[in-house]
């Protein structure tokens, strides 16, 4: 009965890693590339739609609780089937010219700041899958609270019941790798609006988040998107070396 079990357990550590660094950084990385690579052409945008529609919720979940944090007002949030969203918020005028920068800023840097708790979440599988569960929790809870748009109902609680599946039902590896690849996916997310970064206007919507903060604190909308943009760059990596240390 020892032999068998010591002839089996290389064959387990070849199929199922057994911890974070046996799931590979360097897929982890390649898997980031491609990623910013498919969103710069057309059916890379229907590959990676789950992603997109993720990083809007991370995007205006982040105005709206900071809006929160700072005492105001998260009033609804409104997704659409072209990978928009808008979030309705009300703050004091008080807080001005710091707190609506600080909301609009929230927005830009959410996604990337989530998928930096989610990389550092995956340094054990047992992290992994608590993150997994509550990632799933807060997408279908803020379906409840705050979601108002009929394409947000229908595909926000989705993803949440797809995460808690693989929470729930997948292998622990996998469960790490789903976290890892979450986490990568809301940083270079980042990337994928990088011409909203660098403009003032939002369409109909008004001015864009960089645009906002210029108009609170002077300096120009370019500057805080090449800010936001380096800043999302350098909370991958480091998230990614604590993950692997």
């Amino acid at each position: 009965m020892s032999n068998v079990g010591k002839d089996f357990e290389p064959l387990l550590t070849r199929e199922a890693p057994r911890t974070v660094e046996q799931m590979g950084l360097t897929w982890l990385i390649a898997a980031a590339i491609a990623t910013i690579v498919l969103w710069q052409v057309p059916v890379g945008n229907y590959i990676l739609y789950p992603f997109t529609i993720l990083a809007t919720w991370f995007h205006e979940m982040g105005h709206g609780l900071m809006a929160l944090l700072l005492g105001g007002q998260f009033r609804k949030l409104e997704i659409f089937g072209n990978g928009s969203g808008v979030a309705s918020y009300a703050i004091s005028l008080s807080l001005r010219p710091i707190g609506p920068a600080l909301v609009a800023a929230a927005g830009p840097m959410g996604p990337p700041i989530a998928g930096a708790a989610l990389i550092l979440a995956s340094r054990s599988f047992k992290a992994a899958s608590v993150s997994l569960k509550i990632l799933a929790g807060f997408l279908l809870v803020s379906t409840i609270i705050w979601v108002r748009s009929l394409f947000g109902i229908v595909a926000i609680p989705l993803l949440g019941l797809i995460i808690l599946g693989i929470a729930l039902k997948a292998p622990r590896w996998v469960q790490g790798f789903a976290v890892q690849f979450l986490g990568v996916q809301a940083c270079v997310s980042t990337y994928h609006q990088l011409d909203y970064l660098f403009s003032d206007g939002a369409g109909p919507l008004g001015l864009s988040d960089t645009a906002q903060i210029q108009q609170q604190l002077l300096l120009p909308y370019w500057f805080w998107g090449g800010l936001m943009a380096v800043a999302s760059l350098v909370i991958l990596v480091q998230s990614l070396r604590v993950a692997y240390r």
